[in-house]
C-alpha cells in the first residue's frame, strides 16, 4: 500500500480521552448527506477516544506541517487531552475536537456507524461542519516518506 500516494491528517477527538492521530486512511464517502470515513485500529487509542467523544475532527495537513505529521504519529508525545498543549489549535464548534491551526481544511463529524474491518474500525462521520484553510500545497505520503503537492497549473485560455 506504500505506492498509493495519499493526502495526510490528523484525526482528533475531545472529551475526557481527547487524542489526536496522524492518519492517511481518510477518505469522503458521501455528498447527500456530506459523510467521510477514516480507519483506526482497535487496539490503538483514537479508538476508544471517537467511541467516547461520539465524534471526530479531521485536519488536512498542509505542505508545511510535516512536523504535525510527525508529533501525531509519535508513540511518546503525551497521552490524552495535554498532547494539544505543543500544538495551536481550536476546539471545533459542534464537537469540541481539536482542529490544527494552519490546516489546508478542517472536517467536524458526528459518529455515524462504525463497522469491523479486519483490526481496524471503519468510523462514518456525518460532517457537521467544515471551512477551508488559506493554504493551496497539500502534504502527501509515499513509499514509505512525506512530499508535497500543489494544485495543477490554471489553463491557459
Amino acid at each position: 500500500m506504500g505506492q498509493f500516494a495519499t493526502g495526510i491528517t490528523v484525526i482528533t477527538a475531545g472529551g475526557e480521552l481527547g487524542h489526536g492521530m496522524t492518519a492517511n486512511s481518510f477518505t469522503s464517502v458521501s455528498l447527500e448527506p456530506p459523510m467521510v470515513l477514516c480507519c483506526v485500529a482497535r487496539t490503538a487509542r483514537m479508538h476508544q477516544a471517537i467511541l467516547a467523544a461520539g465524534g471526530y475532527g479531521v485536519s488536512i495537513l498542509g505542505a508545511n506541517q510535516t512536523g504535525l505529521a510527525r508529533y501525531f504519529a509519535d508513540k511518546t508525545r503525551p497521552a490524552g487531552p495535554t498532547q494539544f498543549d505543543a500544538v495551536d489549535w481550536i476546539p471545533g464548534r459542534r464537537t469540541g475536537a481539536p482542529l490544527l491551526m494552519g490546516a489546508l481544511a478542517w472536517i467536524e463529524c458526528e459518529l455515524e456507524a462504525d463497522y469491523e474491518g479486519g483490526d481496524h474500525s471503519i468510523f462514518v462521520g456525518r460532517v457537521l461542519d467544515a471551512h477551508r484553510g488559506g493554504g493551496r500545497d497539500a502534504l502527501m505520503f509515499f513509499s514509505g516518506g512525506f512530499l508535497q503537492a500543489g494544485p495543477p497549473p490554471a489553463k491557459s485560455a
